[in-house]
């Protein structure tokens, strides 16, 4: 974190003592704002509306309502907050059901320290974070739900290089990844992300992210597959 820079403000939500004071201790070790903690879905609805943290730090399997359920009525509450997934669980139907509640990213507890204080901070930032390999399987699979396979007859029309990079960005790679992916700047990358953005009269890659898994366009991950 820069110097005079705001830490992020974080919610840890976990059932398990040892597992959220060891989350605890991490975040706020690598100087991040922890402004609550809560065992259970009701503390952290009740929690979440009175600290109004940036980022949710959310376990799926808590006592009642579960995460789906708190992820739905945080954003609910408070739109601009954003709600990073951290769960034991890596099966496609919990993923997929709490990307459709409106969770921005979606970490398995395997994940480093370091893996997750990256995805805490991108995902403050507004940029979607799965667990490596993840984001491309769950993307088809909700193509696949939901039925929307073809795309719409009135889908504003892309470049080539627009759709690759909004793909890109669906998986959750940094505009400095895509650079590098696609041998360009990343400053012509910015250009493509905001030429899309307003073709799609859309706001910020979390929106981007929601119309790619709308719109069932296919999905590579960062090796291209």
């Amino acid at each position: 974190m820069s110097e005079g820079e705001t830490p992020v403000r974080v919610m840890v939500v976990d059932d398990h003592p040892m597992w959220r004071d060891a989350v605890e201790r991490d975040l706020q070790a690598a100087g991040l704002d922890v402004v609550a903690v809560a065992a259970d879905g009701a503390q952290a609805i009740a929690r979440a509306r009175a600290a109004r943290p940036q980022v949710v730090v959310l376990d799926l399997q808590i006592p009642e309502p579960n995460g789906v359920e708190v992820t739905r009525t945080v954003l609910e509450h408070d739109p601009s907050a954003r709600v990073l997934i951290l769960s034991a669980s890596g099966e496609h139907a919990d993923v997929l059901a709490a990307v459709k509640a409106g969770a921005t990213g979606y970490l398995v507890k395997s994940a480093s320290r370091e893996e997750l204080l990256d995805a805490v901070r991108r995902v403050a930032r507004g940029d979607s974070v799965f667990t490596p390999g993840l984001a491309g399987l769950v993307l088809g699979e909700f193509r696949r739900l939901s039925g929307e396979g073809e795309p719409a007859d009135d889908r504003p029309a892309l470049t080539d290089r627009e759709t690759e990079v909004l793909r890109m960005v669906a998986t959750g790679m940094s505009y400095k990844q895509i650079a590098e992916q696609l041998v360009i700047s990343h400053r012509t990358v910015q250009n493509h992300v905001q030429n899309t953005l307003r073709k799609l009269q859309l706001h910020n890659r979390v929106e981007l992210t929601r119309y790619v898994i709308e719109q069932g366009l296919e999905v590579t991950d960062g090796d291209g597959r």
